[in-house]
């Protein structure tokens, strides 16, 4: 009994001399490379606070001016007046010029989303494609539109698998009664379109199962019937 409470104190000894000489060995990194460790610290707090300086000081005037330049080519948007929406009225600049001209910003980002829109809108699918995969999407609400709108350009295409992939997105990013059965039946159609019954059924079951009491929820039985129908003709 003596003998292994004598190893247990020579084990305690040991693992203290080990952690002193690690101890040891740091200080005298640190003593050796002070002058290294301070550049370093000195680098990592001029970062820092010239993160929140460019932030406080440059970003956020921007992004107020952004934003009071951006609320009437929204107002062109509103109105379907889509050319002025992009391209400004000559006095306020529209959504081309606000990505331009006020990088960096929210309202440049979400710029790229409404002029997405205008092109798609306006029947320009692939300027439309290019403005809405540079949107960096967020939000809940505008996000989900996004990708569904990505869709819209791609089923415009021809590219229709394509735009089945983005709807299925736009609905699972979404998961709301207005957004989701929405995208779904997008898809399901988009599979209709196709002639792929089975895969167009399920987004339709989707809809009767998950949001029953949305619009296209009271309306789902008549296509369900018809992609059923279609899968018995195949058999």
């Amino acid at each position: 009994m003596a003998q292994k409470l004598d190893k247990q104190v020579d084990k305690t000894e040991e693992r203290i001399v080990a952690v002193e000489e690690a101890f040891g060995k740091t200080e005298q990194f640190i003593e050796s490379n002070q002058k290294i460790i301070l550049i370093i610290i000195g680098i990592i707090v001029v970062l820092v606070l010239g993160f929140f300086g460019f932030k406080r000081f440059y970003l956020a005037p921007r992004e107020k001016e952004a934003q009071g330049q951006m609320f009437m080519a929204q107002k062109y948007f509103e109105q379907d007046s889509l050319k002025k929406a992009l391209n400004g009225d000559g006095q306020y600049l529209g959504f081309l010029a606000i990505m331009d001209e006020y990088s960096l910003t929210k309202s440049a980002n979400l710029s790229h989303y409404y002029a997405g829109v205008c092109y798609l809108k306006l029947g320009q699918f692939d300027n439309a494609i290019t403005q809405l995969k540079k949107f960096s999407a967020g939000d809940k609400i505008i996000g989900p539109l996004a990708k569904g709108a990505l869709g819209d350009a791609y089923v415009e295409t021809n590219d229709i698998k394509k735009g089945i992939g983005y709807y299925i997105d736009a609905a699972e990013a979404g998961k709301n009664e207005f957004i989701s059965p929405m995208f779904y039946m997008k898809a399901g159609m988009g599979y209709t379109e196709l002639s792929d019954f089975e895969n167009a059924l399920k987004m339709y079951k989707k809809i009767k199962e998950e949001f029953p009491r949305s619009q296209e929820g009271r309306e789902i039985e008549r296509y369900i019937s018809y992609a059923e129908g279609k899968i018995k003709e195949k058999k």
